[in-house]
């Protein structure tokens, strides 16, 4: 008998929070930078960082791996020489 495949344990919240926590923390120093360094730019790009490492957290907490290949026997090898 087959075992249910299972599915990836969590909220969807927690992937929202992922994001927006991205977002305002890598937005806030990108801020921080653009204070420091009289700039206009690295808050975007902060903003960008953040999203897309958002993303990434949220696809690696939520991704499904793909079951083990049962372990096949390896055929003997006869060296005939």
């Amino acid at each position: 008998m087959s075992q249910p495949e299972e599915k990836p344990q969590g909220d969807p919240w927690h992937a929202f929070g992922y994001i927006v926590a991205g977002v305002a923390f890598y937005g806030f120093l990108g801020w921080l930078a653009d204070r420091w360094l009289d700039t206009t730019f690295l808050v975007a790009i902060g903003i960008l960082v953040g999203a897309a490492l958002g993303i990434y957290q949220t696809a690696m907490r939520f991704r499904t791996e793909s079951p083990d290949p049962p372990d096949s026997p390896k055929p003997e090898r006869t060296d005939e020489q």
